[in-house]
């Protein structure tokens, strides 16, 4: 481990809610929580106005509103999100080569390696110029840790959460991991946290005192090692530049859990689309297909077949997900369908067995797939998320507050404005389209992507 702060850890501060807060005027100041809306979804991310009710990410969302009733609730814009990010992470590569991104709003920087900093002083420096340019660009505030080690930095981030910089001085951290909680260490969640509880270790001091041979006892030999060097400040990690992806997968989760296996082979059909899609925008193929189905109990159910080369074709993957399907028993119902790729590959080898399948499946399964739009009623076309941009031909650029029983209400205002006026229109209004998101800086990049048709995307909450 160095001897110098001179890794830099970057949290954005309530990253989607920060980003909405921003682009809405009226919302400044007030509880917004970002998340799926439904009866099943999920808190991705709420206000530290929002914290004060007591809700925080991974919350069901049903929990968050008896909390916070009358906090503004939001649909994700990832596509607004990723761009902002690109933007922030822009701004990491100018200080070092070595940036690990960990989410859209969290990344390891190693400072020395830039030649950016080389002691205290410097790595300061460095991070309070980072944090003002994140500012400059995006309008948005993030947290700077700044510490010798990995795990010391995202530590020193989390204590200078909302809008700070902290360093860990070496030499002090002994003093200061030791009468924090077991669960500040990485790696120590709930079920390790309880198994510790249980012998009687609550702190991080603690857990040096155990002794090596303790933890390798009640943890096992891997995490016992890791755990008890960890309590001890050593944490030799490097900041790896690029992360190789593993697997690329798309998966639903439905408010209510569909009993028809019909549907339920539609949906995978679908799932396995929209997973070829990502595939190939990412230049990838792969081997193995992965099923994940989630029972109406919460039972898991996870079935993969291998192909004898890599793919992108969506018909082999349609058509393997299929046989992975006629493996599971979805008697009872469905409450979530997963479709994934892993053995990934930036080449396709193809096969006879691919080429006969895409033969054969090439146009069928297309059709079986496809939503017959045009039998639906001109209004069921027309879904309005909450907080998504729209247009008025008359009145401009708004978002939307709510929609229902065929209304939409939108407040007009732009990220530059003052909090604007409401109204609310027929949900088929020939006049209102939806728009893309305006810069949140003026003179800033468009958010392009984040509008109502921006597909949703597995994304981890922000703090």
């Amino acid at each position: 481990m160095r001897n110098t702060p001179t890794i830099l850890h970057l949290d954005m501060d309530a990253f989607f809610a920060s980003v909405e807060q921003a682009s809405k005027p009226s919302l400044r100041g007030k509880a917004v929580i970002v998340g799926g809306l439904g009866p099943r979804g999920v808190v991705s991310t709420s206000s530290y106005e929002a914290r004060t009710f007591g809700v925080y990410s991974a919350m069901p969302m049903a929990q968050a509103r008896r909390l916070a009733p009358n906090a503004a609730y939001l649909v994700p814009r990832f596509g607004l999100y990723r761009s902002i990010s690109e933007q922030v992470m822009a701004l990491l590569r100018e200080l070092s080569p070595l940036v690990e991104p960990l989410s859209l709003d969290e990344a390891f920087v190693d400072l020395e390696a830039g030649g950016t900093a080389w002691d205290e002083g410097s790595a300061r420096l460095a991070g309070a110029k980072l944090r003002a340019d994140i500012r400059a660009v995006t309008g948005l505030t993030g947290s700077v840790g700044l510490a010798a080690s990995k795990m010391l930095a995202k530590i020193a981030s989390e204590q200078a959460k909302p809008d700070g910089l902290v360093v860990i001085e070496p030499g002090t951290e002994r003093a200061l991991l030791g009468p924090m909680p077991v669960r500040t260490l990485p790696g120590v969640g709930p079920a390790t946290g309880d198994q510790l509880r249980r012998a009687g270790i609550a702190t991080v001091e603690e857990i040096a005192e155990a002794g090596e041979d303790e933890l390798v006892r009640l943890l096992g030999k891997a995490h016992g090692h890791a755990l008890y060097a960890m309590a001890l400040a050593h944490d030799e990690r490097p900041v790896v530049a690029e992360r190789e992806t593993k697997s690329v997968s798309v998966e639903d989760t439905y408010d209510v859990d569909i009993h028809d296996r019909v549907r339920v082979g539609l949906e995978v059909q679908r799932l396995a689309d929209r997973c070829v899609r990502r595939l190939r925008g990412a230049g990838l193929s792969g081997r193995t297909i992965v099923l994940k189905v989630r029972r109406y109990d919460f039972s898991t159910l996870t079935r993969s077949e291998t192909l004898r080369g890599p793919t992108d074709d969506p018909a082999v993957v349609r058509e393997a997900a299929a046989r992975l399907l006629d493996s599971v028993d979805t008697t009872g119902g469905v409450r979530l369908l997963g479709v994934g790729v892993s053995g990934l590959a930036d080449y396709t080898q193809e096969d006879l067995f691919a080429q006969a399948a895409g033969d054969l499946a090439d146009a069928a399964p297309e059709e079986a797939v496809a939503e017959p739009v045009e039998e639906r009623p001109a209004v069921a076309e027309r879904h309005w998320p909450a907080g998504h941009d729209v247009r008025h031909a008359e009145h401009g650029h708004g978002w939307v507050q709510g929609s229902g029983l065929g209304r939409v209400t939108v407040r007009f205002e732009t990220p530059g404005s003052e909090p604007g006026r409401v109204r609310t229109f027929r949900a088929d209004d020939p006049g209102l389209e939806p728009a893309d998101p305006l810069p949140l800086v003026p003179g800033g990049a468009e958010g392009g992507g984040g509008g109502p048709g921006a597909g949703p995307v597995a994304v981890r909450g922000s703090g």
